[in-house]
This record gives structure tokens, C-alpha cells and sequence, in this order.
């Protein structure tokens, strides 16, 4: 039931419509009996800021999702060191007033490779996708588990430059073109662009194109299989989608907001039942 002394939560982005976030948090806070709804409110980057202060000072939080998690690290009040580092947040509450910005993306793509990996990816060498606020987040758990190579291609080649020139060490370097992937081996690829979001949509990268990697992630998730995944599976290739780091941010996000850790089994479970259907 909801009541004037519940707390609002929401996941903010822009396309929002697809987000399983409310039938994951839901289900999370009915069964820690906390008092709080979760809804997906979709904004454009003018709203992005009122709705951030807004929502977090009336009691509540939320998270951001593509394409404003770079704005977002802007907005708040307080961001945290992984939020400075990265220079994106998806997750945002209030404590005294005082708007806190946090970016779990780190933390649930690290649990999200390991999971698919079924070990941490150290010494790996990953063909990372994309540039944008998911990038980073992606980034830093890479470098932090110490792999051995990150090989960025982003359609716009400055603004990965940038991303290294930000965030990357000798470890880490630029595709200049897409003609050159082919001459290259990765162990694992990551698709952290908004490619294969939309029903029907191609794959972000043509996996015939590169040699054959061991595994591939795609951040992008939906009810039913990405392009991505769709045809890494049908090559033999292990694969997997957002769906597990979706899950995993979002219990260290209710964590944040609650105080109190988070039923990662009941999470886990909405989101199979979403796949199934239920």
C-alpha cells in the first residue's frame, strides 16, 4: 500500500520503457518490508537535474540510466570516489539535505564478468564497445581486475580517446577503425553502447568480423535475447546480458538507500520470472 510516508524511487533515462528495474526493486523492497515504490520516469537532459533534487529531497532516490549518467555525476551534491573516477553516477539518494551520487555500475559489471567468466578476468585481453557513461564504469572494473589489454572502438574515435586520455593507463588503447578488428584476438568483448536496445535492432559488431573470443557481454538487456547475445551463442560462444549486472548494481544501490543489504536472491528471482514471462 502505498502511503504519504512512502519513500520514491525511480530509474531515470531516455528511452526508459524497456527498464525491469520496477520489477526487480519492487519485489526487493515488499520483501524487506521497507516503504518505498519504484517507478521509470523518462527525461529529457533539461529535467534531469530537478528530477535528481527533486525526488532525493522529498525522502526518495533512484537510479540514471543512458543516456545521462555522465549529467548526472554533474548534478549531485556529493559524488562518491568511484562516481569522481569515473566521471558517471547511476545511482543517487539524500542524507542531511546533501543529494549523494554513486556509480554501482562498477561493482555489478565486475560481479557480471566473473559470473559469465566463471572467474575475474585478469590478464584478458577485452575489445570494449562504446565510450559513453557505461563505458566507464566498464572501464574501471576492467583495470581494477587487472586485465591485460582494453582495445576501445567507439563510431566516434575523439571521444574515445578521451575516455582513455580520462581513465586509461598503458594498459589501455584506441580502435581507429573498424577495418582493423579483424587483425586483432580478444578473449572477451563488451557492448556497453545502446546498440540492440530496440526490438529487431542489428547487433553492434558483426562477431564474423573478429576473431573468435571466448566470451561475450552485452550490457544492453531485454526480455528476450539481444542481437548480440543471439548471435554469439549461435557461434558456440559464451554470452550473456545485462541483465545479472542489472540486478547486482541494483542490490548495492538498495543497499545505499536503506542501509540494510539487499534480498539478491529475490532480485535475482524477478528477473527470471520476467523472463519467463510471469
Amino acid at each position: 500500500m502505498i502511503r504519504a510516508s512512502t519513500r520514491l524511487f525511480a530509474v531515470l533515462g531516455s528511452p526508459v520503457h524497456h527498464s525491469l528495474s520496477p520489477q526487480i526493486q519492487n519485489p526487493a523492497f515488499q520483501s524487506a518490508g521497507v516503504d518505498g515504490v519504484y517507478v521509470a520516469l523518462g527525461c529529457s537532459p533539461d529535467d534531469l537535474a530537478g528530477l535528481i533534487r527533486g525526488i532525493s529531497r522529498g525522502g526518495g532516490g533512484g537510479n540514471v540510466t543512458l543516456p545521462h549518467k555522465e549529467d548526472a555525476a554533474r548534478i549531485v551534491d556529493e559524488p562518491s570516489e568511484l562516481v569522481l573516477r569515473t566521471g558517471a553516477c547511476n545511482t543517487f539518494w539524500s542524507a542531511n539535505g546533501v543529494v549523494h551520487g554513486e556509480n554501482t555500475d562498477v561493482t555489478g559489471f565486475r560481479g557480471a564478468v566473473e559470473s559469465l567468466l566463471c572467474r575475474p578476468p585478469h590478464g584478458l585481453k577485452v575489445l570494449l564497445l562504446g565510450a559513453g557513461g557505461a563505458a566507464r564504469g566498464a572501464l574501471v572494473g576492467l583495470l581494477d581486475d587487472n586485465v591485460g589489454q582494453v582495445s576501445i572502438w567507439n563510431r566516434t574515435v575523439k571521444r574515445a580517446e578521451q575516455l582513455v586520455a580520462d581513465l586509461g593507463d598503458d594498459h589501455t588503447s584506441v580502435i581507429q577503425s573498424e577495418a582493423t578488428l579483424s587483425d586483432e584476438s580478444f578473449d572477451l568483448i563488451v557492448n556497453s553502447t545502446s546498440v540492440g536496445l530496440r526490438p529487431n535492432e542489428p547487433a553492434p559488431i558483426d562477431l564474423s568480423r573478429v576473431r573468435r573470443p571466448q566470451a561475450v557481454l552485452d550490457l544492453v538487456y531485454r526480455p528476450d535475447e539481444t542481437a548480440l547475445v543471439r548471435e554469439a551463442r549461435a557461434q558456440g560462444i559464451s554470452a550473456a546480458d545485462g541483465g545479472e549486472m542489472l540486478v547486482r548494481q541494483g542490490a548495492e544501490a538498495f543497499a545505499l538507500w536503506w542501509n540494510r543489504a539487499a534480498p539478491l536472491e529475490v532480485m535475482l528471482g524477478a528477473l527470471a520470472d520476467v523472463r519467463r514471462g510471469s
